[in-house]
């Protein structure tokens, strides 16, 4: 007899949790169904948010719509993000489980079913519809419209990433240490350093200097913009459009270039671009009438200073041109582009009758080297023979050797005055106005270099 209230309260208990009203179910079935559409979201966000590549990510920063910004906002720490995405998903799992659970027991009790054939249909019942709705028609769906699928679940994402944002850090930051404790020279893949390195160590047997530049161009090809290749503003000749058709001849027999931008006062009003070429049935005229040379323009083709070049390559092949403008996020005029800028990434640079060859641009010894200002880190950079991107931490959004400088120094430098970063001593030579003309690098030798 003393048994008897605490059975009656399993009793009791029991009787209760099978037993849902027709309300209790309806609101339960909405938070099923609220639930899966969160899994859904969530599950095809990792697949569409981790296969954009750097070309959709440059094209979100260009557009302003608040979903593109979230977007390129929580890519910033991709590591974290998942790690909130995975935590957020089991939590959701886990509640879809639970409310099925509840609902399945309310429903299987009125064909009284054996306990273990009642367990095995639950199991399966909720195991279809998780894999089905929550992991294989999202992360199939979010393949093929990835750009789509992030940009709707973003919102939520975001709040979601705000929840569980300190608890992933620290998750991530756990696993972070326990990598580097245990493979802290072991991994999968090879960064471009190494890999570089190991173009390096193919023999002249198997590959000469050339191909091995060759081979280090492919390799950087993918993910270099034109903003890395394009010859500045400051090195760019035109053709000013009210100049006369004499102008214009003695303008091209001076410069020799074979394409010339057209600019209405300044470069930042570029009208078209002129083919020297179309000039030669010409070149007469001048001597009889002002010829003019305005229908001779040809439409001038503008491309964003962030574009990749393999982007732009395919592009040239396809409209069958050359030559290009490149703008900044303002709309203005940052430099130009052609054809052969992008080959030299790949095949080195390329010397033809009417390059000059002298430059300032010089090698002192081998820990010695002088530069323009106006070159590009990246030509600095491959005619030391160092990585690309052994300046990337402190070269801030300079793309040319006076860029970073200035960056390094954090003011105008004066003549002599060493700016030292790292192995690396950087001496204005000469300065012109409020521009480094010229900049001597020095590389601190190792003890190796010198026993």
């Amino acid at each position: 007899m003393d048994y008897h209230p605490v059975i009656d309260l399993a009793n009791s208990l029991h009787f209760s949790l099978l037993f849902i009203t027709p309300a209790a179910s309806a609101v339960l079935i909405f938070i099923a169904i609220l639930l899966f559409t969160i899994s859904f979201l969530i599950s095809g966000s990792e697949v569409a948010f981790f296969s954009l590549t750097y070309k959709d990510i440059n094209m979100l920063r260009t557009k302003q719509q608040p979903a593109f910004k979230r977007i390129v906002a929580l890519l910033d720490e991709p590591k974290i993000l998942l790690g909130s995405m995975l935590i957020a998903n089991s939590f959701v799992n886990i509640g879809i489980i639970l409310i099925s659970n509840i609902l399945m027991n309310n429903l299987l009790e009125t064909f009284n079913l054996v306990l273990w054939v009642s367990f095995l249909i639950k199991v399966f019942t909720v195991t279809f519809l998780i894999v089905l709705f929550c992991e294989v028609l999202p992360k199939v769906w979010a393949t093929h419209h990835k750009v789509w699928f992030a940009s709707t679940s973003s919102l939520i994402i975001e709040i979601f990433n705000s929840i569980f944002y300190r608890f992933s850090k620290r998750l991530v930051g756990f696993s972070d240490g326990i990598e580097k404790k245990f493979s802290p020279n072991n991994s999968s893949a090879l960064d471009n350093s190494q890999l570089d390195y190991a173009i390096d160590l193919l023999s002249d047997n198997e590959a000469s200097l050339e191909e091995k530049q060759i081979l280090k161009g492919i390799r950087k090809f993918g993910d270099t913009t034109v903003k890395q290749i394009m010859r500045t503003r400051l090195d760019v000749n035109g053709i000013e459009f009210s100049s006369s058709f004499e102008d214009v001849i003695r303008k091209v027999e001076e410069l020799h270039y074979s394409r010339l931008p057209v600019y209405n006062n300044n470069l930042d009003e570029v009208k078209g671009m002129l083919h020297t070429k179309d000039l030669l049935p010409h070149v007469n005229a001048s001597k009889v009438e002002n010829y003019d040379w305005h229908s001779l323009m040809r439409p001038a083709y503008f491309v964003h200073e962030q574009k990749l070049i393999e982007d732009l390559l395919q592009e040239f092949r396809n409209r069958r041109i050359h030559f290009a403008i490149v703008v900044d996020e303002f709309g203005g005029t940052s430099g130009i582009v052609t054809l052969e800028d992008i080959m030299e990434e790949i095949i080195g640079d390329i010397q033809d009758e009417f390059d000059d060859e002298q430059t300032a641009n010089k090698k002192i010894d081998d820990h010695t080297y002088i530069f323009e200002g106006k070159t590009m880190i990246n030509d600095v950079c491959r005619m030391i023979g160092l990585p690309g991107d052994v300046f990337e931490e402190v070269r801030g959004d300079s793309d040319s050797l006076a860029g970073l400088v200035l960056e390094i120094a954090g003011e105008f430098p004066q003549i002599d005055e060493e700016v030292v970063s790292g192995d690396f001593t950087f001496t204005p030579l000469a300065i012109n106005k409020n521009r480094i003309d010229k900049v001597k690098v020095e590389i601190k030798q190792s003890q190796d270099d010198d026993n």
